[in-house]
């Protein structure tokens, strides 16, 4: 995953990580793979003064149905990008295209049924889509 977000990166690609899950955890994977926090659109939690889990963020798009598009609708409105490719292993990245452009389903940590079954291009290494970026 790094050397793909590398080589996006020497191609003038942005890169953005869109998780369900929660930002102090994604950004640290951001911070890893050289992708800005500004990049990183996850689920916040909150806690009180004292230090009590007061639950999460609910204006995160990440913290609804449909979330991830919303995010992706978001980027190519501010960015105006032509195309976005969605790289993911769950049913809710696969729901994000559209307003993505492409899914490539990723299988490297767990496969999902639906997802490999439904993903016009599946993956389970990021080899696959090195060599794609050679070509």
């Amino acid at each position: 995953l790094r050397e793909l977000v590398s080589r996006l990166h020497q191609r003038g690609v942005q890169v953005f990580l869109v998780s369900g899950g929660f930002q102090s955890i994604v950004e640290h994977v951001a911070l890893q793979l050289n992708i800005p926090t500004a990049n990183v659109y996850a689920n916040r939690l909150k806690f009180y003064f004292n230090g009590e889990y007061a639950g999460f963020d609910e204006t995160q798009p990440t913290s609804e149905s449909g979330g991830k598009g919303k995010v992706i609708t978001h980027l190519k409105e501010q960015f105006h990008f032509k195309k976005v490719v969605m790289i993911g292993d769950g049913a809710t990245d696969m729901e994000a295209c559209p307003p993505g452009d492409c899914f490539i389903g990723f299988g490297g940590n767990v496969v999902r049924k639906q997802v490999k079954e439904k993903a016009k291009w599946y993956i389970t290494h990021f080899d696959e889509l090195l060599k794609e970026l050679e070509e």
